[in-house]
């Protein structure tokens, strides 16, 4: 155990993380030069494809330095917002971090967050500028910054390069002699579950840190919360591949093959014990709390047991997923999830999509509402946008609100404030944090926050504004509900909260969008928006228009008027008995809406 060292990388999105994995693989010859490729550990198509990491990634690493050798266990960790919880799940397994902040943007308000995180958890902070290469990069004034949220001298910062590989051997050095080796207070095996993985073959997958003892194949386990027993039929480390091994020690990072069949079985924060031991359970994590919820349906009824399963084995590898059933008219049975953002919506949605082949009706996001009825004293959370009240005397509705932190430059001040006038934020406090930056304290609706926020934020400051939140309380709701009307039938998938004071413009805007979005029909289709008990904006669909008279020639007009009255008796017929289908990627692009817009 004493040449073992855990430690995580955590940095705030486009900072490096995954480059410096990179980089430490190449260095610790963990994969040959021939398999290399950048951002290995990313190992999902979506992540290579926008460039983020979603998952985190656990990898073990041989490296000799002085005659010693050494295993390192590094989790990669994601470094957007909305991956929060990710970070916090990689954090409880390991012992140190490296703090990577970019040379040329220097300490972003994430940062903040994520860095109080790893001191609460006693972890051993290594800090370390990045992207020293690049001409635009000032080192001097991020290490200044960095020693001031840190609590460190300025000596103790290392400079890097993760794409040329400058410092990195160094930055490996200071990692073995600065974070501690693990401890182990027990003889029998004792480990912490920080990840899932499902396969059809061979079951649950469970990824674990093990505190004490060991484990072998064909040890009998329990898990402890759970209760459930199993034997190990494998275990094994990552490489970064999975690579069996004839037993994990105290103090490694690797897996365990359960063949376990029922994904629902256990969670990730278990304590895994050997049979029949009843040593204390290793502390882990709180619940995850959604921001936003939507709605998923299957455009096929059928493919409903399909979603399910989806949804259950996606659940394994992104334990902050939460989903409940449910079933709403026209649109028939579904499912309402609950996601820590919009990109994490985006993200599930598509890997639904991809990996699972399913074609989905996502409705609009919305967070979650409390509603007390004064009469009867009760209160109920409602996730449902069409489950709003309509704006009862004997109700009243409460939202949760969040306390943001705000980094930026001086330049983007006025915009940053008018855009905070427009997402009825309140700001508290403006102070110079030094480095030329701001920051600024405020309060707004977590509702308003998921209003895309966060990419309005990044386009009015040049990309120079970051942002850290937290939930703070709930506060009297200053929002009503929004129905749209498809040919006089109100569609629940399109009900919305908005803001009170937005609300002509969003009607406005949302019938407009449904325009120009929905196919035309042979009959003239009305698309409304109501609140409030009336009409808030209204438009029409013209009618496929087909020349019922145009082989005709000559003659009498009243041949024409006859055809022309009989297409008229067709369509009103048409439009008595028929609906308007809505097609799913309607659904789609009024979720992806123009975020530079309302």
């Amino acid at each position: 155990m004493e040449n073992i060292r855990n430690f995580s990388i955590i940095a705030h999105i486009d900072h490096g993380k995954s480059t410096l994995a990179d980089r430490f693989l190449e260095l610790t010859g963990t994969i040959e030069s021939r398999r290399m490729r950048a951002q290995v550990l990313d190992s999902m198509d979506l992540e290579r494809e926008r460039g983020i990491t979603i998952k985190m990634a656990p990898v073990t690493m041989s490296y000799r330095l002085k005659a010693e050798s050494y295993k390192l266990n590094l989790i990669d960790t994601p470094g957007h917002i909305d991956f929060s919880y990710e970070v916090s799940r990689a954090l409880r397994a390991v012992e140190g971090a490296v703090l990577l902040v970019d040379a040329t943007k220097g300490v972003q308000a994430q940062t903040f967050s994520v860095l109080e995180a790893a001191k609460a958890l006693g972890m051993v902070i290594v800090p370390a500028v990045n992207k020293i290469d690049l001409p635009l990069a000032r080192p001097a004034a991020v290490k200044s910054e960095i020693a001031k949220i840190v609590g460190c001298p300025e000596a103790e910062i290392l400079e890097v390069s993760a794409k040329t590989g400058a410092g990195v051997e160094i930055l490996l050095a200071a990692i073995i002699a600065r974070v501690p080796p693990p401890v182990s207070d027990f003889l029998g095996p004792r480990a912490l579950v920080f990840d899932f993985e499902y396969s059809s073959h061979r079951g649950l997958v469970v990824y674990v840190r093990l505190f004490d003892g060991s484990l072998r194949p064909g040890d009998e386990l329990v898990f402890a919360i759970a209760g459930e027993k199993f034997t190990a039929l494998e275990v094994g480390v990552f490489r970064p591949e999975k690579q069996p091994v004839s037993d994990l020690r105290a103090g490694e990072i690797g897996y365990i093959v359960t063949g376990m069949k029922e994904s629902s079985r256990a969670k990730v924060g278990e304590t895994i014990l050997g049979a029949g031991q009843s040593w204390p359970l290793v502390a882990g994590y709180a619940e995850p709390k959604p921001m936003v919820w939507a709605s998923l349906y299957p455009v096929n009824q059928s493919d409903f047991d399909l979603l399910r399963q989806a949804l259950a084995r996606l659940k394994l590898s992104d334990a902050a997923l939460t989903f409940e059933e449910e079933a709403v008219g026209v649109m028939g049975r579904g499912w309402r999830a609950g996601f820590l953002g919009l990109l994490h919506l985006e993200i599930v949605a598509e890997r639904l999509r991809r990996e699972h082949g399913l074609s989905l009706v996502v409705t609009a996001p919305t967070t979650s509402f409390r509603v007390n009825d004064r009469q009867t004293g009760q209160t109920k959370t409602i996730y449902a946008p069409h489950l709003f009240p309509d704006g009862s005397a004997s109700q009243t509705v409460t939202e949760p609100w969040v306390a943001v932190r705000i980094l930026t430059p001086p330049e983007h001040l006025s915009a940053i404030l008018a855009l905070l006038q427009s997402h009825e934020a309140r700001l508290l406090t403006t102070d110079n944090w030094g480095d030329g930056k701001i920051i600024m304290r405020l309060e707004l609706p977590l509702r308003e926050l998921m209003r895309h926020f966060f990419d309005r934020l990044k386009t009015v400051s040049s990309g120079f504004a970051s942002l850290a939140y937290e939930l703070i309380d709930w506060r009297p709701a200053e929002a009503v509900k929004l129905e749209v009307l498809i040919a006089e039938e109100a569609v629940p998938a399109l009900t919305r909260v908005v803001s009170r004071r937005r609300l002509a413009a969003e009607a406005e805007a949302v019938v407009e969008r449904l325009k120009t979005f929905l196919p035309r029909e042979l009959f003239v289709v009305k698309i409304q928006a109501r609140a409030l008990g009336r009409i808030i904006a209204s438009r029409s669909l013209s009618a496929l228009k087909k020349d019922v008279t145009g082989y005709l020639y000559g003659g009498d007009i009243t041949r024409k008027k006859k055809l022309w009255a009989k297409q008229a008796k067709g369509k009103k017929r048409l439009k008595a008995r028929g609906r308007v289908k809505i097609p799913p990627e309607v659904f789609l692009k009024l979720v992806q809406e123009n975020r530079a817009g309302i």
